[in-house]
């Protein structure tokens, strides 16, 4: 998975969290953001990492994240380490 991969996965995950209310604010509260933050931040690496690192920090959030968005539960940890560089986390890039 490259960044840009990573980033695409990312932002359906962000698709997904936005249909829920209770998830997507909680998110907005971890990050500090606001929802008119999230369009000058679309394209920034950063906002997929945040996306990432705030469904990463839940087993049921991941779970429910990657069955929604069709991918097994590791590929989330594969594209928040392609997007940190490999050797992030302990995990390598496949």
């Amino acid at each position: 998975m490259n960044p840009s991969q990573a980033a695409l996965l990312a932002a359906e995950v962000l698709v997904h969290l936005a249909q829920r209310p209770d998830q997507f604010l909680a998110f907005l509260e971890a990050t500090g953001l606001a929802p008119d933050d999230l369009r000058g931040l679309a394209q920034s690496p950063d906002l997929a990492a945040a996306v990432l690192d705030h469904v990463l920090q839940s087993d049921e959030t991941a779970l429910d994240c990657a069955e929604a968005v069709g991918v097994p539960p590791a590929r989330l940890m594969q594209a928040r380490t392609a997007l940190a560089g490999p050797g992030s986390y302990g995990w390598s890039v496949d």
